[in-house]
C-alpha cells in the first residue's frame, strides 16, 4: 500500500481513481488572494468548488494542484475546495520560474530544508502537506537559477519520497537538461514526470524520455503550441508504442486567475477554446481516441494508470 499526501490528509494510491495529474485551482501573483482578493472576483472558493463539482460530476476523483507558493498557491482555499466538492487534491511544493532577485545567493539546501517541511509538516504554517514536489525550465534551458531549484527538489525527493513533476519546454527538448542534473544528484528517472511533453509532436524525443523511465505529462489540452488533434496523434502514437501506463493526461486548466481589465485573451475567447474546462479530455480526447481504435480498456486506464503509478514508483 502506498499512501500521499492530499489537502484532506493522507490517500491510499488505490483510491486517487480518475485522476488529472496538472491543474491549477487557481493561479495568480502570489498572496493576491489574501491581500487583494477582488482582483480574482467574487467568491473565489464557491466558483471553485462548482468548477471542481462538475468534474465530479464528470467522473473526475482527484486533481493535482501544480501551485507553487510563487504561482500563489494558498494551501486554505485548496481545502475548501476540496471539502465543497467532493474531488481529492494533491497540492505540490517547489517552485516554477519567477525567481526572485531576493533570493540572489540561496543555496539548494535551503530550498530542499522549506521543501521538506512542506511535506512532513504542513505547508504556511498548517498541517495540510504537499505531495508533490515540482521545478521549472523553459525555453532558455535550466538556467543557473532553476538548477539550484532543481537540486532543492531532488535533495527533497531523496530524504521524502516524494515524486518530481517538471515544468518542461518540450519543443526545445529541455528535459534532456533536466533529466541529467537530476540523475547526477541521484533522482531514479521513473521519480520524475516530464510535463507540458505535448507541446511537441517530436515521438522520438518523448519516446527517449519513456524509456530512460521518466512519466509524461500530456497535459496542455487544448492547448496553444498544436493544435489538440495533432496533441491527440501524437498521443496515439505512444500508446501505439506501449507506453500507455507511463502518460498522465491533464489540461493546465485555471480556475480562479487576476481579472485584469485589459487580458491578452479574453474570458470568451477561453470558453470558446475550452467549453469543458476540466473535462476536456473526457468529453474531446477520449472519444476521439476510440474513434481512432484505441480500445476501451486502454482508454478507461488512461487517467488512472499513468498517475498511480507515478505516485507508486520507488
Amino acid at each position: 500500500m502506498t499512501t500521499i499526501n492530499s489537502v484532506l490528509g493522507p490517500i491510499d494510491t488505490a483510491d486517487l481513481g480518475v485522476t488529472l495529474a496538472h491543474e491549477h485551482i487557481m493561479c495568480t501573483p502570489a498572496g493576491v488572494l489574501k491581500d487583494y482578493p477582488e482582483l480574482v472576483g467574487p467568491d473565489p472558493v464557491d466558483r471553485a468548488v462548482e468548477a471542481l463539482k462538475k468534474a465530479k460530476e464528470g467522473n473526475i476523483d482527484t486533481i493535482v494542484d501544480a501551485t507553487t507558493q510563487d504561482l500563489g498557491r494558498n494551501i486554505e482555499m485548496l481545502t475548501e475546495v476540496s471539502q465543497g466538492s467532493g474531488v481529492n487534491i494533491i497540492a505540490c511544493t517547489g517552485w516554477w520560474l519567477d525567481f526572485p532577485r531576493f533570493f540572489a545567493g540561496i543555496s539548494p539546501n535551503q530550498l530542499a530544508d522549506r521543501f521538506i517541511k512542506d511535506i512532513r509538516q504542513g505547508i504556511s504554517g498548517t498541517d495540510i502537506k504537499a505531495g508533490v514536489l515540482k521545478s521549472a525550465s523553459d525555453m532558455a534551458g535550466v538556467t543557473p537559477n532553476e538548477e539550484i531549484v532543481l537540486r532543492a527538489v531532488a535533495r527533497a525527493s531523496l530524504e521524502t519520497g516524494v515524486p518530481i513533476m517538471l515544468h518542461s519546454y518540450s519543443p526545445g527538448q529541455v528535459g534532456r537538461q533536466q533529466l541529467a542534473i537530476l540523475k547526477e544528484a541521484g533522482i531514479k528517472p521513473n521519480r520524475i514526470k516530464m510535463d507540458h511533453s505535448n507541446d511537441t509532436t517530436d515521438v522520438d524525443y518523448l519516446s527517449w524520455l519513456l524509456d530512460q523511465g521518466c512519466y509524461l505529462g500530456f497535459d496542455r489540452y487544448p492547448g496553444m503550441m498544436t493544435s489538440p488533434l495533432s496533441r491527440t496523434k501524437t498521443l496515439k502514437s505512444l500508446i501505439d508504442a506501449g507506453y500507455a501506463d507511463q502518460l498522465c493526461l491533464s489540461h493546465d486548466h485555471i480556475t480562479l486567475r487576476v481579472l485584469v481589465d485589459n487580458p491578452i485573451i479574453t474570458e470568451e475567447e477561453r470558453l470558446k477554446r475550452n467549453p469543458h474546462g476540466y473535462l476536456y479530455i473526457s468529453k474531446v480526447v477520449l472519444p476521439e481516441l476510440r474513434r481512432m481504435g484505441i480500445s476501451d480498456s486502454i482508454i478507461d486506464g488512461l487517467c488512472i494508470n499513468g498517475p498511480k503509478n507515478f505516485f507508486e514508483a520507488e
